[in-house]
């Protein structure tokens, strides 16, 4: 799979849209009166308005990535980021204007500035239903949690964290009424193998958009 879009609710979408474009450099792709997508890397962070459904995910966790030799630069532009040391990378975690906890994480990717989004994080009320869904879908389990209920996933080329509720680095949550875009090599396929756990299905411009076990919106194209 690949992370086509995550969304994001936002109170004031000016307000969003500057933090994401001044302070982190992201540039805008299409705007309207209701929401703003800019590009990450090859995934689309929808900013929106509480106007619609689905509204995008509230006090959501994710994590963008960044060449090494930029990380430095990170550090300095946002100076009330928390940093954590994972070994083979460092991460930066701080908060946008909406209580979203944003992470900023090296890597070995080329390019500059942000380059992509590696990491989500969903709050789900049952670990082990969610973890159900999840890997039908087509992602690994390569982690489980020791201390609380929670799970690390490999989608392909990004990660999925299922956190039954609690808080996590920096005190991120994982995020409620998450709006998703999957791309996936076989659609009728992906849809059969979860059909049975979907709340629902429908067709839409962008895909076929479900719901999964947890109220989520995950739309594969």
């Amino acid at each position: 799979m690949n992370l086509g879009w995550l969304a994001v609710e936002t109170k004031y979408l000016g307000r969003a849209r500057s933090f994401y474009t001044d302070r982190l450099g992201l540039d805008p792709v299409r705007e309207s009166e209701t929401e703003c997508a800019l590009a990450a890397g090859d995934t689309e962070l929808v900013l929106r308005a509480p106007s619609t459904v689905p509204r995008g995910g509230t006090h959501v966790h994710y994590a963008f990535s960044t060449p090494r030799d930029d990380y430095d630069g990170w550090k300095e532009r946002i100076d009330i980021a928390e940093e954590r040391d994972f070994g083979g990378y460092s991460s930066l975690y701080f908060y946008d204007p909406d209580g979203h906890c944003v992470e900023i994480g090296e890597s070995d990717a080329s390019g500059d500035g942000i380059v992509g989004v590696f990491e989500i994080v969903f709050e789900v009320e049952d670990l082990d239903r969610a973890l159900d869904f999840y890997t039908s879908l087509g992602a690994t389990v390569t982690d489980r949690g020791d201390g609380r209920r929670r799970a690390r996933l490999d989608g392909g080329g990004f990660d999925i964290e299922l956190w039954e509720p609690g808080l996590g680095i920096a005190d991120g949550q994982g995020g409620v009424h998450m709006d998703v875009g999957f791309e996936v090599d076989d659609i009728g396929g992906t849809v059969e193998a979860v059909e049975d756990d979907a709340l629902s299905s429908e067709t839409t411009r962008d895909g076929v958009r479900l719901r999964d076990p947890d109220g989520h919106y995950v739309t594969v194209y």
